[in-house]
């Protein structure tokens, strides 16, 4: 596993972490002891990072319930990021961030649910918050109480990342980057690296489809990509994607090869991201672990780029 300096903060994480949306049953159903097999697997595999949300989870919080008890004895070798934003989204009644203290009250419930003293990372889960001083101002007293290290935000808007960071505190973004979504590039990623903000990789797989597993036939049964079975603009998006997906399989086989190249395309970027995929099982995982092993070349970079343009 490669690790690298997490922005200008001195961690030393790994460049593949451990996102945990997929053990909340969003995306089908997790058992418990798959779930704790699965985080062991990918501390074994050389993760230090993993990525989980207050609203992950049927029920909502389930993903950091999980992680908790899965990291019980050992959270203090791992770097743990997690969300505010979205808790009750799905059922038409978010809680309001409108004062600093509602933030707070979440940030002391997500420390609850994952049965720890401090969060290393927290990140304001709203793309676009009304008020980011909400945010800031909370996550400012949660770093003075001890409750959390750092803090950033997850968005893919250049103009909020930069409103985030008017006071020069923001330490992190969470992004979706990918071989089918490289965005990004153009001016997210520059500017993190001129301010020295760590970056986060979410949507590496862009939802699975860089597994090479689906094609334009495929039905989706999860509450997260079954609006691709029906929305016309998530439909039409999608077979786009697997248009592009499939011409990467001309190269590669689907299965550890995609997931390797895509994951490696992802870390390789010189903004030094942490890419931070998904995963249902142990196996899958273990996978993805691997595929931090190395950076990719200016070639193999080209060659994939030219696939998919």
């Amino acid at each position: 596993m490669l690790y690298r300096d997490f922005g200008r903060l001195g961690w030393k994480v790994s460049a593949i972490g451990l996102g945990t949306w997929n053990l909340s049953n969003q995306w089908g159903p997790v058992d418990d002891s798959t779930a704790y097999e699965t985080v062991r697997a990918a501390l074994d595999g050389g993760m230090n990072l993993i990525d989980t949300a207050e609203a992950y989870g049927i029920p909502f919080g389930l993903s950091e319930q999980r992680l908790g008890v899965a990291l019980t004895g050992i959270r203090h070798k791992v770097f743990i990021v997690s969300k505010i934003g979205h808790w009750g989204q799905r059922i038409g009644h978010m809680v309001p961030k409108t004062h600093p203290e509602l933030v707070r009250l979440c940030a002391h419930a997500i420390l609850y649910r994952l049965r720890t003293d401090w969060v290393d990372m927290m990140l304001c889960h709203e793309g676009r918050p009304d008020n980011p001083d909400v945010y800031l101002d909370a996550f400012e007293g949660l770093k003075k109480e001890g409750k959390i290290r750092a803090y950033g935000i997850s968005t893919d808007s250049l103009e909020m990342l930069r409103r985030f960071n008017a006071r020069g505190a923001c330490e992190a973004v969470e992004v979706n980057y990918s071989l089918l979504n490289r965005s990004a590039e153009k001016e997210l990623l520059p500017y993190c690296r001129e301010n020295g903000i760590a970056v986060l990789i979410r949507g590496p797989l862009a939802m699975g489809m860089l597994s090479g597993k689906y094609s334009a036939d495929s039905v989706f049964t999860d509450s997260v990509r079954a609006s691709w079975n029906t929305k016309e603009q998530a439909h039409e998006r999608f077979l786009r994607q697997a248009a592009k997906v499939e011409k990467l399989k001309a190269v590669l086989k689907p299965g550890s090869e995609m997931i390797a190249a895509a994951l490696r395309f992802v870390i390789s970027h010189p903004a030094c991201p942490v890419a931070i995929p998904g995963a249902k099982s142990p196996a899958q995982a273990a996978m993805n672990a691997s595929a931090g092993d190395r950076a990719l070349s200016e070639q193999e970079i080209a060659q994939l780029t030219s696939l998919v343009e």
